[in-house]
């Protein structure tokens, strides 16, 4: 029987591998896609194998394979079929595609694990005799691995076939199952195992108490002891903000090694930094009485792993790029890459051309905002000049991002324009109308309107399409030769060919300008962004081995798909590029260091020492390391997992993190235990509480219920709206003299907690982006506190008594960040998160968790952040509004969301009105 999974095609039997031969493909289009194309058979009269056919054929016998994954891809899905010596990817499938394949492997697999079992029933007896050491010891927590372990030292074939690292107990025939010692329902029964854990939990938890106690020099929490204590094959700990994971991570270890569950060298500790590694390095040599340097647990970076593997299996380490360890090396060898082929290939050039200059930004879609207004927010927001509006290569200012597309074509291809030349034409009732047309071509005397109308003839706007009626038939009786182009266009990538094609009708050649003078127009924030984008996707482009097919193919559900199209085809080039400069310099970057590594493990070159694995910060793991974890895994059977973080906390997917390995752990890695660390020892109990509830309105988030050490401080979170004044320091100004209320508070209360160990009280100014520093690179010096400055991302596992907020405002680089999150990064990241601005609520969670005592919000007034809003609905009268002096603002009690605040009226008399004011009208004689 041929079979084609791609097509999703099956034979009707449960497990048709173990009846009739079977061949097994990825469909006809996802071959087109693939880099390697493969096709998987099972013949019955070779049992206990299968037969790979990739670029060459391999056979895998069952009891070698010690895992089947499913993994997302780009377009499709994987099946990982990972032996003792090799990994094997059998892509382009659709989900259920790869659902029905791993379910009719494992059930062959099964099916000739319980013909071994069946076989040799007598040996039933001997396994039993060694669960009942095992239990009756009653000396460990069990987990399934530990059981197989010990199943795995008595000799035969019904113990390696138990043992198995893929046997289903479940898919035991019943009469085989009543053929099972009492010792064998540990594995038969779900609860028995569970009920065992239980009572050994609740013993140890007493055996240890002195223990955990005085641990990693503190006295562990009751969730802190449980983690160290429990261990299944897989463990994620979700652990809030400042809950102890890295002490938990250290009396985890502490306690293994106080147990003898585990040596020193088959530990390994993994984090994500050199500060964080060096961090728990320390503390746990500390735990252990021992100097760091006498520490026989690894403890490493991702990339030092790799490094130390590749070093060890090829007898000297791997040579790093010279740009990979320097802090601008990246940039810098990306704009190299992009100037060669700028130089060298035409057609990249015109490509990278249109991308910068026609293609600056996301034209985000005017339907995917929730109002008028707010899309007329967004386009204010991007504004480069006072009244809302965009500028353009030829130093020309416009009211839309799709006219400035069509300035910068027109000055890219040196045609002269002005822009709104007024214009008179016949109204209504023949009244005289005065109107301003987008476009004016002086050299052909003709007018040329850019239409907001969709495909279907209709408007976002209101009453906008009776308007456009109006103007074309005052253009016809006035006799104006014009023509026009609509907002369609520009969404299906036509909008340039029919504004060419008008042009040339009308005699009008464009004359493309030279390379060099564009690039001087550009602004290097666009070259800026471009670049860092293109950083990114080469990443997940080299280690997801993407081909360009699958890349344009991707684009194609984008929303700004003419833009996606041209970036696919661009930043392809420029990894296959990066990789040549790679190959031909003969050295690797710190992504090469992880994937060479995984190679070494997946093909037995390397042998892993390791049995337990933990991992710090899983929140920020990447597809790449995720892989050497499951490869260390597999390659020495019975290796557990223990991961600890906070998905709450997951804020880096612009450098590779893919949040669902977190959120669908035990999906990714297997049957799990997954515990919570709910009580943290920074926050008060306000700000927990009101950050927990704000983070959770996205249901994606695991919940968890957040109680501080700390007791509540009523109104510990203050918002302060600044009247912000274009082009003036209006923010650096209030941060100044907020810095200098708090540095008088601290000296006024100072007998309450200054001490010579703590002379001063911190604070953390934060803000969304390094450009909005209010300090020149100086931070100013008080008496009474000390204050750091930085991003919201840096300051991420960093805590102080007190933080202040900057800017905490609507706007493209505002709070939320609408720029931030650029849609091509979905060119290269499978599964887009849904909810909006998903990544910016949690980079906005971590920001609001950083103080103890109390955090200052400075927000525009007249563009106050919709996630103040939001903290106001969730904390009440809790959330106090203030003036920078500490004096109170009322709300709004009409509208709610904006602050009263004192207005002129035209004779000079005083009123208070809404600071939301068009919006809201509310007023209120003083």
């Amino acid at each position: 029987m041929n079979d084609t999974i791609g097509a999703v095609q099956h034979g009707d039997r449960a497990s048709p591998l173990v009846s009739k031969q079977l061949t097994v493909k990825p469909g006809f289009w996802a071959r087109l896609f693939l880099p390697q194309k493969w096709k998987l058979t099972f013949d019955p009269r070779t049992p206990g194998r299968l037969f790979l056919s990739l670029q060459q054929s391999v056979e895998l016998p069952f009891d070698t394979i010690a895992a089947i994954d499913i993994t997302k891809g780009l377009l499709w899905s994987a099946v990982e079929i990972r032996s003792q010596n090799r990994t094997d990817v059998l892509g382009g499938l659709s989900r259920e595609a790869a659902e029905k394949l791993s379910t009719m492997l494992l059930g062959a697999i099964n099916e000739h694990l319980i013909t071994a079992i069946e076989a040799d029933k007598a040996q039933l007896i001997e396994i039993d005799e060694a669960i009942q050491t095992l239990t009756r010891n009653g000396h460990q927590y069990l987990a399934l691995a530990d059981i197989n372990q010990t199943i795995s030292t008595v000799p035969g074939e019904a113990a390696r076939a138990i043992s198995h690292p893929l046997f289903k107990v479940e898919q035991l025939p019943t009469s085989l199952v009543e053929q099972f010692p009492a010792s064998l329902s540990m594995l038969v029964d779900p609860g028995e195992r569970q009920r065992y854990n239980e009572h050994f939990v609740s013993s140890e938890l007493l055996r240890f108490d002195s223990f955990f106690s005085d641990l990693d020099g503190r006295s562990l929490s009751n969730e802190q002891r449980e983690a160290c204590i429990r261990l299944e094959d897989n463990n994620l700990l979700v652990a809030s903000a400042g809950s102890g994971k890295t002490a938990t991570m250290v009396g985890k270890v502490a306690y293994v090694l106080d147990k003898g569950l585990y040596r020193p060298e088959e530990i390994l500790l993994l984090a994500f930094n050199n500060d964080a590694a060096k961090e728990l390095r320390e503390r746990l040599a500390k735990q252990l009485k021992v100097s760091t340097s006498d520490l026989r647990c690894q403890v490493s970076t991702f990339h030092a792993l790799g490094r130390r593997i590749i070093e060890q299996v090829e007898g000297k380490p791997p040579q790093l790029a010279n740009w990979a360890e320097h802090p601008a090396g990246e940039s810098q060898i990306i704009e190299q890459l992009i100037d060669d082929l700028r130089l060298s290939n035409p057609a990249f050039q015109r490509l990278w051309t249109e991308l910068l200059a026609l293609y600056p930004k996301a034209d985000i879609p005017v339907e995917v905002f929730d109002s008028e207004e707010d899309y007329r927010q967004y386009v204010s927001d991007r504004a480069q000049h006072d009244g809302g509006t965009i500028s353009t290569l030829s130093g020309i200012y416009v009211r839309s991002l799709q006219e400035q597309r069509i300035a910068n074509w027109l000055w890219l291809n040196s045609i002269p324009f002005e822009y709104e030349r007024q214009v008179e034409i016949e109204g209504k009732g023949s009244d005289a109308l005065y109107v301003q047309p987008d476009f004016y071509y002086p050299q052909i005397d003709t007018y040329h309107e850019h239409f907001a109308i969709n495909q279907d003839g209709t408007s976002p706007f209101e009453n906008y399409v009776e308007q456009a009626q109006e103007k074309r038939e005052g253009y016809r009786h006035a006799k104006i030769d014009f023509f026009e182009t609509i907002s369609a266009q520009a969404t299906d990538d036509t909008l340039l060919e029919v504004l060419e094609a008008q042009l040339r009708k009308r005699a009008i050649k464009p004359v493309p300008r030279h390379p060099d003078e564009i690039l001087k127009a550009l602004e290097p924030d666009v070259i800026r962004r471009y670049h860092n984008l293109v950083s990114v996707c080469i990443k997940h482009i080299r280690s997801a081995q993407l081909t360009q097919e699958m890349l344009v193919e991707r684009s194609k559900a984008l929303k700004h798909r003419a833009r996606a199209d041209r970036f696919a085809r661009a930043v392809w080039q420029l990894a296959q590029a990066y990789s040549q400069k790679l190959d031909e310099a003969q050295r690797i970057d710190f992504e090469g260091m992880i994937g060479d590594a995984v190679k070494l493990i997946e093909n037995g070159r390397y042998t892993s020492p390791f049995k337990l694995i933990l991992v710090d910060e899983f929140q920020d793991i990447s597809a790449p390391r995720a892989k050497l974890i499951k490869a260390l895994r597999a390659q020495r059977l019975f290796t557990k997992v223990f991961a600890v973080g906070d998905d709450w906390q997951s804020i880096y997917r612009f450098a590779g993190s893919d949040i669902t390995l977190f959120t669908e752990f035990e999906e990714q890695f297997g049957a799990s235990w997954i515990g919570r660390l709910q009580q943290t020892y920074r926050c008060n109990q306000l700000i927990a509480g009101v950050a927990a509830d704000f983070v959770q309105r996205n249901p994606e988030q695991m919940a968890k219920e957040v109680q501080s050490v700390r007791p509540a401080i009523p109104r510990s979170i203050r918002v302060i709206p600044v009247k912000v004044v274009w082009d003036k320091p209006s923010m650096d100004k209030a941060c100044h003299q907020m810095l200098n209320r708090l540095n008088s508070f601290a000296a006024k209360i100072a007998p309450k907690w200054q001490t010579k160990a703590k002379p001063k009280l911190s604070v953390l100014v934060l803000s969304r982006y390094n450009m909005q520093n209010p300090f020149q690179g100086k931070v100013p010096v008080f008496s009474y506190i000390e204050v750091r400055c930085m991003t919201f991302h840096r300051a991420k596992g960093l805590e102080a008594d007190y933080s202040v907020l900057l800017d905490v405002s609507e706007g493209n680089f505002g709070v939320p960040s609408r720029i931030e999150d650029d849609e091509l990064l979905q060119l290269v990241i499978p599964f887009p998160e849904t909810y909006p601005y998903a990544e910016e609520r949690r980079l906005f969670y971590v920001a609001l968790t950083r103080a103890s005592r109390g955090v200052f919000m400075l927000t525009n007034q007249a563009r106050r952040s919709r996630y103040i809003d939001e903290l106001i609905q969730i904390g009440g009268e809790n959330i106090c509004l203030e003036n920078l002096d500490g004096s109170p603002l009322e709300l709004c009690p009409d509208c709610g969301k904006g602050h009263m605040v004192q207005r002129s009226a035209k004779d000079g008399s005083k009123f208070m009105g809404c600071s939301e004011f068009p919006v809201c009208r509310y007023t209120v004689s003083v």
